[in-house]
């Protein structure tokens, strides 16, 4: 009878890991290459650029399951911030949601949640709607820490090459001056009689 019931325990774990690794929906977020992708029994359906948690607000790394959505939230803890189509996936509020600094995607500059294009959040918003809370796992792997240093090395290669740019580009001063001494004086133009 006890073997029953350890086989009988054992097989209803197995069965829950199952269920919770084949999601119906899974979103898997690279901090390392700042990129979400949603995934539909084993289909990628979307692939974008986020923005995850910046230096000392770092995004949790491992597996969640969703539990709460708000169609237009608004940050408590941070200055009453937008976050349109926020789904969270921690007790203590982290959520993926809409951002209207667009322009950062790429790149970590969140508090710790995953910020997406206001377009891409509502899409989202809808997928996670469609197949249910309970049906949607949130995986997050990787580094912010990677992400910054790739970062930091584009960074000081195009302010090296700006530097080189402007040595380049002779100041205007300097190009005033050349065009007087090579150009001819202007000459003088001849009223030409007018034909009735």
């Amino acid at each position: 009878m006890r073997a029953r019931a350890v086989w009988f325990l054992a097989t209803l774990g197995l069965s829950l890991v199952a269920s919770s690794a084949s999601a119906a929906l899974l979103i898997k977020v690279d901090k390392s290459a700042q990129k979400l992708t949603v995934v539909r029994d084993g289909r990628t359906l979307h692939a974008w650029s986020v923005s995850t948690g910046k230096a000392g607000h770092a995004t949790p790394s491992g597996n969640f399951t969703t539990f709460r959505m708000e169609a237009d939230h608004r940050s408590k803890e941070w200055d009453d911030a937008p976050m349109p189509h926020s789904v969270f996936f921690t007790k203590q509020g982290h959520a993926i949601h809409g951002s209207f600094d667009v322009k950062r995607l790429g790149s970590p500059a969140s508090h710790g949640c995953v910020r997406l294009a206001p377009a891409n959040a509502a899409t989202l918003f809808a997928l996670v709607r469609l197949e249910g809370l309970s049906n949607t796992q949130v995986v997050l792997t990787g580094s912010e820490q990677v992400a910054l240093e790739r970062r930091r090395p584009q960074r000081a290669a195009g302010s090296a090459g700006r530097a080189q740019d402007r040595e380049a580009i002779p100041a205007q001063d300097e190009i005033r001056a050349a065009s007087a001494r090579t150009l001819p004086p202007p000459l003088a133009l001849v009223a030409s009689p007018r034909s009735e």
